[in-house]
C-alpha cells in the first residue's frame, strides 16, 4: 500500500533522511524508532505530504503523496505538538474538520465522546495537555481515516487513557484495514501494537524486519565454564555486547534460537541460559552496534 523509494531530505548541509526506502502493508501497524535527531519527523512529514522530497518516491497506491488532495483526504498526520484554532470549541473543531475531510462520521464523533467523556462545548486551548491529546484523536477517529501517521502519539495520556486509545487504534485496523505508521520512544507500546519495526539512524533505515522476527533473532545468553572459554565460542555469530560478571559471561548474539543453543551445547558449559529480550533491549543493543554510545546498561 506504502511504497517509499530512496528518499531524501535535507536541511541546510545535513542530510535528514538519506537513501530511506519501506514498504507498509495494508492494515498493519508499522513501528518507526530511531535515535534523537535520526530523521524520523522528517521521513513523516514527507510521508504525509508536508514536506517535498528532495529526490525518491513516496507512492501510496501507486499514487504520489505529495500535493495530492485525493490521497490526503484519506490520511491524517498526528504531531507531536498539537495546535489548535484559539478559542476553539470541540464542537467547532469537529465543524472544521467535517468540511475538510469528505469521510467524516458524526455518528462515530457522538460515540467516541462515551469514551472521552469531554463537554463538546469546553474550549480546546484550556484543557490539559493530556486532554488536548485525547481531543486529538476523537476528531481523528472520526474522520475513518484509511492511513493514519502517529508521532509520539501517546505523550500526556494517563494509563488508562492509553489502553482505551490503544484499543481503538487495534479495533480499527481489524474492522476496516486502517493502516498506521507510529513513531515513539516509548519502546513498550510499540512492542504492544505493532506488526513490523524499522530502527533509523542517521538518517538511514538500519533495520527493517517483522517484530516477531526481530525478536526472534537476538537474544541473550548467560553462560560460564568449568575451564577457559573455548577458542572458537560465539565466533560463527554477531555478538551486539559483551560482559563478564564474574565466572558468568554475557552476551547479546544475533542468530537463530536453535542454532545459538546447538553452538553452546556443544561446548559443554556449566551453566547455560537463553533469555528473551524486549523490543526496547533489542533497540539499545543494535544502536550500540552502529556506534550509538551507551553507558551502564543494566540487564
Amino acid at each position: 500500500m506504502i511504497n517509499v523509494i530512496n528518499l531524501q531530505k535535507g536541511f541546510e548541509g545535513i542530510e535528514a533522511v538519506d537513501g530511506v526506502s519501506v514498504h507498509i502493508r495494508k492494515g498493519s501497524i508499522y513501528g518507526l524508532l530511531g535515535s534523537n535527531g535520526a530523521g524520523k519527523t522528517t521521513f513523516l512529514k514527507m510521508l504525509a505530504g508536508i514536506y517535498k522530497p528532495r529526490s525518491g518516491e513516496i507512492l501510496i497506491n501507486d499514487e504520489s503523496v505529495f500535493e495530492n488532495v485525493k490521497i490526503k483526504q484519506r490520511m491524517i498526520f498526528l504531531a507531536d505538538s498539537l495546535y489548535f484554532y484559539p478559542n476553539t470549541t470541540i464542537q467547532q473543531a469537529a465543524h472544521f474538520y467535517q468540511s475538510v475531510y469528505p469521510f467524516w462520521n458524526e455518528t462515530r464523533f457522538n460515540k467516541l465522546q462515551q469514551v472521552f467523556k469531554i463537554d463538546v462545548t469546553k474550549k480546546i486551548h484550556r484543557l490539559s495537555k493530556g486532554m488536548q491529546r485525547q481531543v486529538a484523536f476523537w476528531l481523528t477517529l472520526s474522520t475513518m481515516p484509511e492511513i493514519l501517521i502517529l508521532d509520539e502519539p501517546l505523550d500526556g495520556l494517563d494509563a488508562v487513557m492509553r489502553q482505551k486509545i490503544k484499543n481503538l487504534l487495534i479495533q480499527d485496523v481489524a474492522e476496516r484495514e486502517m493502516t498506521i505508521l507510529i513513531s515513539s520512544h516509548n519502546l513498550r507500546e510499540v512492542e504492544d501494537l505493532c506488526d513490523n519495526v524499522g530502527i533509523m539512524h542517521g538518517g538511514k533505515i538500519i533495520i527493517e524486519k517483522d517484530l516477531d522476527d526481530l525478536k526472534s533473532d537476538v537474544h541473550k545468553i548467560q553462560v560460564a565454564f568449568k575451564q577457559d572459554i573455548p577458542a572458537d565460542f560465539l565466533n560463527d555469530f554477531s555478538v551486539l555486547y559483551k560482559e563478564e560478571r564474574g565466572s558468568v559471561l554475557l552476551y547479546i548474539v544475533r542468530g537463530k534460537e536453535s542454532k545459538i543453543s546447538t553452538h553452546v551445547q556443544a561446548r559443554h558449559p556449566a551453566v547455560f541460559d537463553l533469555l528473551p529480550l524486549t523490543l526496547e533491549e533489542i533497540f539499545i543493543y543494535e544502536m550500540r552496534d552502529v556506534g550509538y554510545e551507551i553507558e551502564n546498561i543494566i540487564v
